[in-house]
């Protein structure tokens, strides 16, 4: 026969061990996970041993296939053929004289000038030609028509183009004035700066009659 304390105390400990299995529940969770790691590890270890031969893709980049399309050069032959075809164009144009207004890129004083027959350039520089005096510019980079154009690698042959001018004019540019001082030391220093300057006139530009 049980006392009534017996029950109330085993009614009372019946809730508390159910709510403490629910409390233990997730620490026994992970033994189960380290329990099935350990297994598909172990499976894992067993299909190592077998040889397994998979296909090595090679990255894309632009270094082993660049973004650009594979350019195919001409064939030596017909190049040449193709070159000996233009070079007759030209000649028959010149021979004709219908090749229209030239123009030319001379390369004077440090600088490059796109220049035509007629015009006017300035040259911030002093050289010893005098006013009238006619020049010759040897450093020809360029010379084009119409319908064709020579290009120097960098400088065109004396014997296959011929550009003249004249000095026109020699003066000073506009004067640059620069004031330095220091307040309440009564010092002060003012410089005035002029560039030379020479104004020449394109006269003409003759090609060769024939290239070679």
């Amino acid at each position: 026969m049980s006392t009534p304390g017996v029950r109330l105390v085993s009614s009372v400990l019946r809730p508390l061990c159910s709510w403490g299995r629910q409390l233990l529940a997730p620490l026994q969770a992970p033994q189960r996970v380290l329990a099935n790691v350990f297994v598909s590890r172990h499976q894992c270890s067993e299909s190592s041993q077998k040889t397994i031969t998979l296909p090595i893709k090679e990255a894309v980049t632009s270094l082993s296939k660049p973004p650009w399309k594979e350019v195919t050069l001409p064939d030596p032959e017909e190049e040449k053929k193709y070159h000996q075809v233009v070079v007759q164009t030209v000649n028959d144009q010149i021979a004709g004289g219908d090749y229209g207004r030239l123009f030319a890129v001379v390369h004077f004083s440090g600088k490059q000038f796109k220049v035509t027959a007629a015009d006017l350039i300035l040259i911030e520089h002093e050289f010893q030609a005098e006013c009238g005096d006619r020049i010759r510019m040897e450093k020809v980079m360029l010379v084009g028509a119409e319908n064709f154009t020579l290009l120097g690698r960098p400088l065109l042959d004396r014997d296959l183009v011929r550009v003249e001018a004249t000095v026109i004019e020699k003066t000073h540019s506009v004067e640059k004035i620069r004031m330095f001082f220091r307040r309440r030391k009564r010092w002060q220093r003012k410089y005035v700066r002029t560039t030379p300057q020479t104004v020449l006139r394109i006269n003409s530009i003759d090609i060769a009659p024939t290239l070679a």
